[in-house]
């Protein structure tokens, strides 16, 4: 049993093992059988997050440089030009902000999973130089991700919305959308929340994966309407014809050609109500303008039927109880 338990170890009998060049400058049997633990695998390791950290480095310069404007141009970014894009170029500087947020967002994203996917693997590495079997560990690291799913996923829900929204480009800073309990202008767009601002300023948080729908005013174009009512003894295809002739040299004005795409339609009677005949009119326009556009083309609009000699609706009925005085 001495006999056995003294015995040398078998590495130093074969010379192109490392326990073998130990055992030859030391001349001790125990500190060259442990070579493997003391020397071999601290090494191996070292190794594994050597090159982790290398790979890591290298992964994440190479997403900031896809994900980098270019210097000139304003052109998109390497990573964004597969993607589509629904940005308007009439949103001027927003334009580089949201695809600089965009492109920073999704290499976040890029980043925090390649450094997991990396991690994870030298992990893996390092547990079986370590001699230990994974797949128990795998395991519960399984059962614990399902535990942490189940508790999280209305986190998980929020950040996976954020990713598909920042893919598809449904929304970004300095759009005009409506997402349902909330609408205003979009300041700042994350993984998990969006930032809108409204008309009184009020600034809206919206989680991501409560959005169920999205209306957006700032991607193609946009129509101006414009309904201006007329009293019931109007003619109406002559308010129509000064309408129509009005809104176009609106149109063609220094203060509004930058903003309409194509000639005004006039569509006609759009409603009749007990107090008026409303004609409806509408212009294309580049996205988030209509709204300006509507108000400048109602107050013209209606100093165009004044001047033709059109009363307000209802205008003889209220001056009706002054004239019998």
């Amino acid at each position: 049993m001495n006999a056995v338990l003294s015995a040398p170890p078998s590495c130093i009998s074969d010379p192109s093992t490392f326990c073998s060049q130990v055992f030859a400058v030391t001349h001790n049997e125990w500190l060259a059988g442990s070579t493997g633990w003391l020397v071999t695998k601290p090494l191996r390791i070292i190794l594994i997050l050597v090159i982790a950290f290398i790979v890591r480095y290298l992964t994440r310069r190479l997403i900031d440089r896809v994900t980098r404007l270019p210097s000139t141009g304003g052109k998109l970014p390497a990573l964004l030009r597969p993607l589509r894009e629904r940005a308007p170029d009439m949103l001027g500087p927003a334009v580089l902000e949201r695809r600089l947020q965009r492109a920073k967002t999704i290499g976040s994203v890029l980043k925090s999973v390649s450094s997991l996917l990396i991690y994870g693997t030298a992990f893996c590495l390092v547990v079986g130089e370590l001699g230990y079997d994974l797949a128990p560990l795998i395991a519960s690291a399984g059962v614990v991700g399902v535990a942490l799913g189940f508790g999280a996923q209305n986190l998980v829900k929020d950040f996976l919305s954020g990713i598909f929204m920042m893919i598809e480009d449904q929304y970004g800073v300095g759009d005009i959308v409506d997402v349902g309990e909330a609408s205003g202008t979009v300041e700042a767009v994350g993984l998990r929340i969006t930032t809108l601002r409204d008309l009184q300023g009020t600034v809206w948080y919206v989680r991501n994966g409560e959005v169920l729908r999205v209306g957006n005013s700032s991607q193609g174009f946009a129509v101006a309407v414009v309904d201006v009512p007329v009293g019931y003894s109007a003619d109406v295809d002559l308010a129509t014809t000064v309408l129509g002739e009005a809104a176009t040299r609106a149109v063609q004005s220094e203060a509004l050609s930058a903003h309409v795409l194509e000639q005004p339609e006039m569509l006609g009677v759009e409603k009749v109500t007990p107090e008026s005949i409303q004609l409806r009119l509408t212009v294309k326009v580049r996205p988030g303008k209509q709204w300006a556009v509507q108000r400048a083309l109602r107050g013209q609009l209606m100093g165009a039927l004044e001047e033709a000699g059109f009363e307000p609706p209802l205008g003889r009925y209220l001056s009706a109880p002054s004239a019998d005085k």
